[in-house]
């Protein structure tokens, strides 16, 4: 299958929003799709907070869809300059797909979502980067030749794109913010076509 996994948590529609721009861009390119997955939220109590299947929304994320996929494109908001709990746990449980070498050579990118323009966004899609190039992975930004990237007054960045929720409210993305996000679902759909060609 030449899909490319979008993979992401949201807490407020924001990061989910973006997601489903990036998938947008993904399709764009002939002969890949988009597989949307989520993580479930976390608790500090020890009985599970979140049904084994979400009630709305796309399912759960498991190792196999990493597996699987010809890409990689992560999504989450920010937490104090850092990606959320959820999808760090996540990652940190991928282990085993370290040791085996699954996600090497393949191309991944990152996108976030902060209720202000100054809540940390670029550091927080550095911090999901990090675990992205311990898996060997190729990491696909947005170069300014996207015109959005010099004409935002929102999101959008050369690591990823990204929200500010406080220019347009939760879950409502600008024109750029969108088309910023399309491309970069399009630039990694891109990139995993040439790789799986032997380009």
């Amino acid at each position: 299958m030449n899909e490319i996994l979008v993979l992401y948590y949201s807490r407020q529609g924001s990061t989910a929003a973006l997601a489903r721009q990036v998938c947008r861009g993904v399709e764009t390119v002939p002969g890949m799709q988009a597989r949307l997955r989520t993580v479930p939220a976390l608790t500090t109590t020890v009985v599970p907070l979140e049904p084994p299947v979400p009630n709305e929304g796309p399912p759960y994320a498991t190792h196999d869809d990493l597996a699987a996929c010809r890409g990689l494109i992560l999504g989450s908001p920010t937490r104090f300059g850092n990606m959320a709990a959820p999808l760090k746990h996540f990652l940190d449980g991928t282990s085993a797909l370290w040791l085996s070498g699954a996600l090497v050579n393949k191309p991944a990118a990152v996108f976030t979502s902060t209720q202000t323009p100054h809540g940390g966004q670029e550091s927080t899609l550095l911090s999901m980067m990090l675990p992205l190039l311990h898996h060997g992975m190729y990491l696909v930004g947005l170069p300014f030749t996207e015109r959005g990237l010099t004409d935002t007054r929102s999101g959008g960045t050369p690591y990823g794109a990204s929200h500010v929720a406080a220019t347009s409210g939760h879950g409502e993305l600008s024109d750029i913010e969108r088309d910023l996000a399309r491309a970069l679902g399009a630039r990694v759909a891109a990139l995993a076509s040439r790789l799986a060609a032997g380009a």
